[in-house]
């Protein structure tokens, strides 16, 4: 189903992880969209190529990314969102 756009009042928060932040050149973006999906769809929108680092060619969340809403781990693009909810998108990072 695509994304049709919404002009809504107040966008939510987005927090970017460091790894993205070259997108958007700062910590925290403004993003509108009913779901998860709407939003990075927005993101994406607004940066562009940003949606491919974090969402792969089978439409999934990647699974170097986690993305929080209201502090609770989301995996399910089709979250639905407010626009007072706080979205923190997370690049886990690994070593040895």
């Amino acid at each position: 189903m695509p994304w049709k756009q919404q002009n809504w009042p107040n966008p939510m928060k987005v927090l970017i992880p460091s790894a993205l932040r070259s997108y958007t050149e700062q910590r925290e973006a403004k993003s509108n969209g009913a779901t998860l999906a709407a939003v990075l769809a927005d993101l994406d929108r607004r940066y562009a190529g940003i949606r491919f680092r974090m969402i792969d060619e089978q439409d999934r969340i990647r699974p170097h990314i986690r993305i929080f809403v209201n502090g609770e781990q989301v995996r399910d693009l089709s979250q639905p969102l407010r626009t007072t909810d706080e979205v923190v998108i997370v690049q886990a990072l690994s070593g040895g």
